[in-house]
């Protein structure tokens, strides 16, 4: 079973992961995105795709033209875990 995280984690949020923002009422972390179109933001979406795939954990995420809006929570857990925290960076680390 995965398991939330506790308050030390949360606690370190703001500086490990200073691009996403936290949603309480959905205790998730969320990621807005721009891109120069479509073509670009549908391949950046492309890529995190195969990154959840191969991680089983997979965002809840919209698209509208260059913009891209993720929204990482574990439902599982109930909310926020490492594997959230494990999928944003790896998605960080594909934008450099």
């Amino acid at each position: 079973m995965v398991e939330k995280l506790d308050a030390a984690a949360r606690a370190g949020l703001a500086a490990a992961l200073p691009e996403w923002t936290l949603v309480e009422g959905r205790d998730a972390i969320r990621r807005s995105l721009r891109f120069r179109d479509f073509s670009e933001a549908w391949g950046f979406m492309a890529r995190v795709a195969l990154l959840a795939e191969a991680q089983d954990h997979h965002p809840e995420w919209s698209n509208v033209w260059n913009r891209v809006e993720i929204l990482l929570t574990t439902h599982d857990a109930g909310g926020l875990s490492a594997r959230d925290l494990r999928l944003a960076r790896a998605i960080d680390a594909l934008l450099g």
